[in-house]
């Protein structure tokens, strides 16, 4: 009996040992898959907000982690450019950055010993100075990258001398013209959103320079503001104007370039 008690005490043991073995593996959750990986590649960013007209250097860009599939081709690579820190120090912004946004070659000029002004001019363009006041200068809200329409405000002689009464024209003689800066300002300061300043500086070809000099001497000059979708839209347009102030002829810019012809 006490053999047989033994051995009905170890099968119920065996019994139990095994129940409880199954009855942890239900309860134990399957183990997680494996994270999928990311491929990242690391981009140069701006460290700080970067104004428009900004000389870099190495404290305001930084490396920055992105995922491949989200980096633009444009972006600057660490692995294709390591030394891109260095190699961007000195270089002026060509247009403003936030923190965070990614830099690319274009947004920047590497202008050795150039200034900004002369460093942002595509090829064939000159910058000349032209005074404004309040009322010539939209009451101030000609900003920076504007496009404005110039006008010669003038005594019409030949008028005078028919009706003998002092008659005055306007005239626009430049259209779609890229205002490069008011005063010395090129950007928009702490929220600054108007600036009344005493002279514009314009982005104009040789003859168009050349224009705005004798105009200076026929009579006062008046800047009108285009609109952002006209300004893009008549970039490339023709454009016919009035008479030319050197002298009794039609001024027609087509392209950016001013020619002249005398009627008949």
């Amino acid at each position: 009996m006490k053999a047989a008690r033994l051995i009905v005490l170890g099968i119920a043991v065996a019994a139990g040992g095994v129940a409880a073995i199954l009855a942890g593996g239900r309860g134990q959750a399957p183990a997680p898959a494996p994270a999928p990986q990311i491929a990242t590649v690391d981009v140069l960013v701006a460290k700080n907000d970067i104004g428009m007209g900004t000389k870099l250097s190495p404290n305001d860009l930084q490396w920055q982690t992105w995922p491949t599939s989200a980096a633009n081709a444009a972006f600057i690579r660490k692995n294709e450019q390591p030394d891109a820190l260095q190699q961007y120090e000195g270089a002026i912004a060509r247009v403003a950055m936030s923190a965070g946004e990614p830099v690319r070659d274009n947004k920047l000029i590497k202008a050795k010993g150039s200034g900004y002004m002369a460093a942002i001019l595509p090829a064939g363009m000159r910058a000349t100075a032209v005074e404004i006041s309040a009322e010539s200068g939209a009451a101030g809200f000609i900003l920076p990258n504007d496009r404005v329409d110039v006008i010669l405000s003038r005594r019409d002689r030949e008028a005078e001398k028919a009706t003998g009464i002092e008659t005055n024209i306007g005239e626009t003689i430049l259209t779609n013209v890229r205002v490069l800066a008011i005063d010395q300002l090129v950007q928009e300061k702490d929220g600054q959103k108007v600036v009344v300043g005493r002279t514009a500086t314009l982005e104009v070809s040789q003859p168009q320079a050349e224009l705005l000099a004798a105009a200076r001497r026929t009579g006062a000059l008046s800047f009108t503001l285009r609109s952002l979708v006209d300004a893009s839209a008549s970039e490339h347009a023709e454009t016919a104007n009035p008479r030319d102030p050197r002298g009794d002829k039609i001024s027609t810019i087509r392209f950016g370039v001013t020619t002249s012809v005398t009627p008949k």
